[in-house]
Protein backbone atom coordinates (compact mmCIF):
# COMPACT_ATOMS: atom_id res chain seq x y z
CA UNK A 1 0.00 0.00 0.00
CA UNK A 2 1.22 3.48 -0.83
CA UNK A 3 1.39 6.47 1.27
CA UNK A 4 -1.43 8.12 -0.59
CA UNK A 5 -3.75 4.80 -0.47
CA UNK A 6 -2.91 4.52 3.51
CA UNK A 7 -3.52 8.45 4.28
CA UNK A 8 -6.86 8.14 2.28
CA UNK A 9 -8.43 5.04 3.51
CA UNK A 10 -10.27 5.01 6.73
CA UNK A 11 -8.38 3.38 9.57
CA UNK A 12 -9.50 0.00 11.08
CA UNK A 13 -11.24 -0.30 14.51
CA UNK A 14 -7.73 -1.93 15.57
CA UNK A 15 -5.67 1.11 14.45
CA UNK A 16 -7.87 3.52 16.20
CA UNK A 17 -7.79 1.67 19.35
CA UNK A 18 -4.09 1.33 19.14
CA UNK A 19 -2.33 2.46 15.85
CA UNK A 20 0.29 4.17 17.58
CA UNK A 21 0.76 2.42 21.07
CA UNK A 22 1.09 -1.19 19.67
CA UNK A 23 1.30 -0.87 15.75
CA UNK A 24 2.66 -4.67 15.37
CA UNK A 25 -0.64 -5.74 16.77
CA UNK A 26 -2.58 -3.56 14.77
CA UNK A 27 -0.76 -5.24 12.09
CA UNK A 28 -1.24 -8.62 12.98
CA UNK A 29 -5.09 -7.71 13.40
CA UNK A 30 -5.92 -5.99 9.66
CA UNK A 31 -3.26 -7.85 7.88
CA UNK A 32 -2.88 -11.73 9.51
CA UNK A 33 -6.32 -12.06 10.97
CA UNK A 34 -8.99 -9.57 9.49
CA UNK A 35 -6.53 -9.97 6.09
CA UNK A 36 -5.49 -13.87 5.68
CA UNK A 37 -7.60 -15.85 7.67
CA UNK A 38 -10.96 -14.39 7.64
CA UNK A 39 -10.04 -14.49 3.71
CA UNK A 40 -9.87 -18.07 3.54
CA UNK A 41 -12.18 -19.90 1.38
CA UNK A 42 -12.71 -23.24 3.04
CA UNK A 43 -15.66 -21.27 5.27
CA UNK A 44 -17.84 -18.96 4.22
CA UNK A 45 -17.53 -15.54 6.46
CA UNK A 46 -20.89 -16.38 7.76
CA UNK A 47 -20.00 -19.80 9.24
CA UNK A 48 -16.19 -18.09 10.52
CA UNK A 49 -18.83 -15.46 12.44
CA UNK A 50 -20.58 -18.08 14.05
CA UNK A 51 -17.43 -19.93 14.95
CA UNK A 52 -15.90 -16.53 16.57
CA UNK A 53 -19.01 -15.33 18.47
CA UNK A 54 -19.23 -19.01 19.63
CA UNK A 55 -15.80 -18.84 20.73
CA UNK A 56 -15.54 -15.30 22.56
CA UNK A 57 -18.46 -16.62 24.83
CA UNK A 58 -16.68 -19.96 25.56
CA UNK A 59 -13.46 -17.84 26.36
CA UNK A 60 -15.97 -15.06 28.22
CA UNK A 61 -14.64 -12.33 25.96
CA UNK A 62 -17.67 -10.28 25.82
CA UNK A 63 -15.84 -7.04 24.88
CA UNK A 64 -14.97 -8.26 21.82
CA UNK A 65 -18.42 -9.69 21.10
CA UNK A 66 -19.58 -6.57 20.25
CA UNK A 67 -17.79 -6.05 17.28
CA UNK A 68 -18.39 -9.51 16.50
CA UNK A 69 -22.07 -9.49 16.63
CA UNK A 70 -22.32 -6.71 14.42
CA UNK A 71 -19.79 -8.20 11.71
CA UNK A 72 -22.08 -11.31 11.76
CA UNK A 73 -25.25 -9.93 11.31
CA UNK A 74 -23.27 -8.18 8.49
CA UNK A 75 -22.36 -11.68 6.92
CA UNK A 76 -25.79 -12.99 6.88
CA UNK A 77 -26.49 -14.45 10.16
CA UNK A 78 -29.99 -13.28 11.85
CA UNK A 79 -30.44 -11.62 14.95
CA UNK A 80 -32.90 -14.67 15.68
CA UNK A 81 -29.99 -16.97 15.00
CA UNK A 82 -27.06 -15.50 17.01
CA UNK A 83 -29.68 -15.37 20.18
CA UNK A 84 -30.56 -18.85 19.52
CA UNK A 85 -26.66 -19.75 18.98
CA UNK A 86 -26.08 -17.68 22.74
CA UNK A 87 -28.83 -20.11 24.01
CA UNK A 88 -27.63 -22.91 23.02
CA UNK A 89 -24.06 -22.17 24.16
CA UNK A 90 -25.20 -21.84 27.76
CA UNK A 91 -25.81 -25.97 27.90
CA UNK A 92 -21.84 -26.01 26.59
CA UNK A 93 -20.07 -23.04 27.64
CA UNK A 94 -21.59 -22.03 30.57
CA UNK A 95 -24.74 -19.84 32.22
CA UNK A 96 -22.81 -16.89 33.16
CA UNK A 97 -21.19 -16.94 30.28
CA UNK A 98 -24.23 -17.11 28.08
CA UNK A 99 -26.19 -14.55 30.21
CA UNK A 100 -23.17 -12.12 29.69
CA UNK A 101 -22.92 -12.48 25.76
CA UNK A 102 -26.72 -12.14 25.76
CA UNK A 103 -26.58 -8.87 27.54
CA UNK A 104 -24.17 -7.74 24.78
CA UNK A 105 -26.44 -8.91 22.16
CA UNK A 106 -29.25 -7.18 23.62
CA UNK A 107 -27.24 -3.85 23.51
CA UNK A 108 -26.48 -4.56 19.74
CA UNK A 109 -29.20 -5.53 18.39
CA UNK A 110 -32.03 -3.18 20.23
CA UNK A 111 -29.14 0.06 20.97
Amino acid sequence: MTIEESAEREPSGAEKMFGDFAPALVSYTDDVLFGQVWERPELSPRDRSLVTVAALLAGGNTEQLTFHLARAKENGVSEEELIEAITHLAFYAGWPKAMSAMGVAKKVFRG
